[in-house]
């Protein structure tokens, strides 16, 4: 209860500044009622939604969306409050000024200025609109990027392989079967030689993926569709009523994963094959720094794997890559991880510009990186959580060729 106090009390507090900027712009008493009418039903519908009871599930679409629509509403506060209080700061300033040179008896404070309270509005409104677009349409704005890696040691067999991977699939989010037709005819679309899956199939609850099976099943590759499991798979952000319950759920959602025909890694390996010649794809279970699970045996998963095979990891979470997959005595050639999801929102201009927020929190985040002749992709995913929608930071199809030899000019 004190914390629910406490946000309410900092959200009015925005609120009020937005109300000012607002009532000083316009003298239309209309737009005051409207600006109230929309901060009460966006809070009133955000207490709503997470202070009811549900089964668990408690980032569905419902409630993403208060938590969108919260977002977005106090992104739009944030940007006035401090151009208000500067100009607060000023205007008593003026007063104290005024009161010490004329020696009045009272404070005159100065009115707000219209021209800074337009400015505020201005300003807030680009946040504001990228958030809501980002919920009506960013979300589903897949994007398929495209790599050629080359390796010396790759079997010249394999020259020319093409792998897609995907991430991040979120399925408790969704809220469109035809874009998600779209985007799954579009994975399938690239006709690669095989589809690699990096974890995350749903939020909390295998039950989430049921009405995406059918969908996801038409995935199909020549070498077949492979995965691994993601933090949020194990079902660890949600209460269960025994140990068992939530050790069935994710026995539940390995059961999907095969009947939708994905091959699940669970910390193991298998090969594909190719005229006397092979790559060994290895997978393993989630492995993550800052507190996520570490379920991921990297000795278990290459038990049958030689040194000297080309070896494409699945890992989930790219802080693996650095903290166990570089330093192994084993060289993994090509390491495929999602997770950050580049945190959704940011700022990519290719070749100029390649920022977001979550570069804070995780080195390698979105896009390819190579160290000591080892390469990671990072997927940006392709569903979303928290908020419902992306901005900036699109969702991913990534799409891998390998070539045999060294990169020329």
């Amino acid at each position: 209860m004190t914390r629910w106090i406490v946000f309410i009390l900092i959200y009015a507090l925005l609120a009020i500044y937005g109300f000012q900027a607002v009532k000083t712009v316009t003298k239309q008493s209309i737009w005051y009622y409207v600006y109230l009418g929309v901060a009460l039903l966006v809070l009133g519908n955000f207490i709503y939604q997470f202070s009811s009871t549900s089964d668990g599930s408690v980032l569905s679409p419902a409630k993403s969306y208060a938590f969108g629509f919260l977002l977005s509403f106090m992104a739009l506060n944030l940007v006035i409050v401090p151009i208000l209080i500067g100009e607060d700061l000023i205007r008593g300033a003026f007063s104290v000024y005024d009161k010490l040179v004329s020696s009045k008896t009272s404070f005159h404070v100065p009115s707000r200025r219209k021209f800074v309270s337009q400015l505020a509005l201005g300003l807030a409104a680009i946040p504001f609109s990228s958030l809501l677009y980002g919920m009506y349409r960013g979300k589903y704005n897949y994007r398929v990027l495209k790599y050629t890696l080359h390796f010396e040691d790759l079997p010249k067999t394999f020259d020319g392989y093409r792998l897609t991977q995907i991430s991040d699939i979120h399925s408790g989010s969704f809220d469109n079967p035809d874009k998600i037709n779209y985007a799954v005819d579009l994975i399938n679309d690239q006709g690669s030689d095989v589809i690699l899956f990096t974890g995350d199939m749903v939020n909390n609850k295998a039950k989430e993926m049921l009405p995406w099976k059918e969908v996801f099943s038409k995935l199909t590759a020549k070498d077949g569709v492979f995965s691994v499991l993601g933090n949020h798979d194990y079902g660890d952000y949600v209460s269960w009523d025994s140990d068992s319950a939530k050790a069935a759920n994710l026995e539940h959602l390995k059961q999907i994963q095969k009947d939708i025909g994905f091959d699940l890694l669970l910390n193991e390996s298998r090969f594909i094959e190719k005229d006397n010649q092979r790559l060994a794809l290895i997978g393993v279970e989630n492995w993550g720094k800052g507190g996520f699970k570490k379920a991921g045996d990297l000795k278990k998963a290459v038990s049958n794997v030689a040194s000297e095979d080309f070896k494409i990891l699945m890992s989930h979470d790219p802080s693996h890559w650095e903290a166990e997959v570089i330093p192994n005595d084993y060289h993994f050639h090509l390491t495929l991880s999602g997770h950050t999801h580049g945190m959704q929102f940011g700022i990519e201009i290719p070749g100029w510009v390649k920022w977001s927020p979550v570069k804070w929190r995780y080195k390698q985040w979105a896009g390819i990186y190579e160290e000591m002749g080892q390469y990671l992709n990072v997927n940006r995913g392709f569903g979303y959580i928290g908020y419902p929608g992306r901005v900036g930071i699109w969702p991913e199809i990534t799409v891998i060729e390998l070539k045999s030899g060294t990169k020329t000019a």
